[in-house]
């Protein structure tokens, strides 16, 4: 395809790359101490939001598993509608493949909080509120009674647990 010659000159009017690759664009500073969980310490992440749909629970899992290699006792519940980021039927054309790129990251991280010893909950409400299966869940995940939302929140601040609830629409 020709290019106009306002079209080349728009191109042209900042040189790219701006900075070659490995240039740093931020500071490193780290602010806060790298905390390591003190003994019994506990850590729940409750994942209300929908996969895909934004990065709030991807993220979530990320932390959880970040305070699961500080030392803390993590457990991370998905209810409502984050129910859905514990499918292992994820993926088009086939279960397994991935119609996009990252696709299974999600899946991925929950294998992998798992892997290293980490907890994972899901409400069968909102496994049934989307027409999932428990036979469909990603191994390890442990389905759960509706009333058990409340009470693991009750359980864990008792115990002290540090709790991230993560809300999306």
């Amino acid at each position: 395809m020709e290019l106009t010659e306002l079209e080349r000159q728009s191109l042209t009017e900042v040189p790219h790359p701006s900075l070659p690759p490995g240039s740093n664009l931020y500071g490193s500073t780290k602010l806060f101490p790298d905390y390591q969980a003190e003994d019994g310490e506990s850590y729940l992440t409750l994942v209300h939001g929908i996969a895909h749909e934004s990065s709030v629970s991807f993220v979530a899992i990320l932390q959880a598993t970040r305070a699961l290699r500080k030392g803390f006792e993590s457990v991370i519940y998905f209810y409502g509608p984050g129910a859905m980021n514990c499918m292992a039927t994820r993926g088009f054309p086939h279960t397994g493949d991935s119609a996009f790129a990252g696709e299974h990251n999600i899946n991925a991280q929950i294998e992998t909080f798992i892997e290293e010893g980490g907890k994972v909950y899901v409400c069968r409400f909102g496994l049934s509120l989307h027409g999932l299966r428990e036979e469909d869940l990603i191994e390890g995940v442990i389905p759960a009674h509706p009333l058990d939302i409340q009470d693991c929140v009750i359980h864990y601040t008792r115990k002290g647990a540090i709790v991230n609830s993560t809300y999306m629409l």
